[in-house]
């Protein structure tokens, strides 16, 4: 397995695990409008994770090479909408925007902790 397959699937896999994980320490130990906030922010942000793959993917296999422009117009319309499920969900008062603070943060945390595995295997491979 090369490098981009194992950082993806380890990112995937962490991703679901921090989202579990958060979602439901967050409904154990945080008012419910905070532990709502981190069940949506991490369901936004990793859905649009695994839309943006597939989204790549497809646009990427030699078969069905995608124009760039409709790569585009599929990233912006994503982020639009999520923009959109954000604003409805901080102005009707269903979430607290600091819990969707941390459940948006869901992703980068898991592909922090993707590179900082690879560093370490990388430079633990190298000292032996």
């Amino acid at each position: 397995m090369n490098i981009q397959e194992r950082l993806l699937k380890f990112v995937t896999v962490t991703n679901w695990l921090l989202f579990a994980s958060v979602s439901i320490a967050g409904f154990l130990v945080m008012p419910p409008a905070f532990a709502r906030g981190v069940l949506f922010g991490g369901l936004i942000v990793t859905v649009n994770f695994h839309l943006l793959y597939r989204t790549l993917k497809k646009a990427f296999t030699p078969s069905r090479l995608t124009s760039h422009n409709v790569i585009l117009a599929k990233y912006y319309l994503r982020f639009l909408l999520s923009g959109l499920i954000i604003f409805f969900l901080i102005s009707n008062h269903y979430v607290h925007p600091l819990g969707l603070f941390v459940g948006l943060s869901v992703v980068v945390v898991s592909i922090m902790l993707a590179t900082v595995f690879e560093f370490k295997n990388l430079f633990f491979k190298e000292a032996v």
